[in-house]
């Protein structure tokens, strides 16, 4: 398991915690996710085998946030 902190702009509520949550608890081979709305970093546990960085930066870009 690797655990990796992404820095995601423009997360201002509950929703948008729970969305970003969300979005990347659907990848398989995402474990646990942890969303601090008032640093904007998202600390992401994960199976590197079965999901790269970059699923998780479009999953959370899909969502209309931006990875820094």
């Amino acid at each position: 398991m690797q655990t990796k902190t992404l820095n995601v702009k423009g997360m201002t509520c509950g929703h948008c915690k729970m969305s970003v949550e969300g979005a990347l608890e659907k990848l398989d081979g995402v474990s646990t996710v942890e969303v601090d709305l008032n640093t904007g970093k998202v600390e992401v546990s994960y199976d590197e085998s079965k999901v790269s960085l970059d699923n998780m930066k479009e999953a959370v870009e899909d969502q209309g946030y931006d990875v820094a």
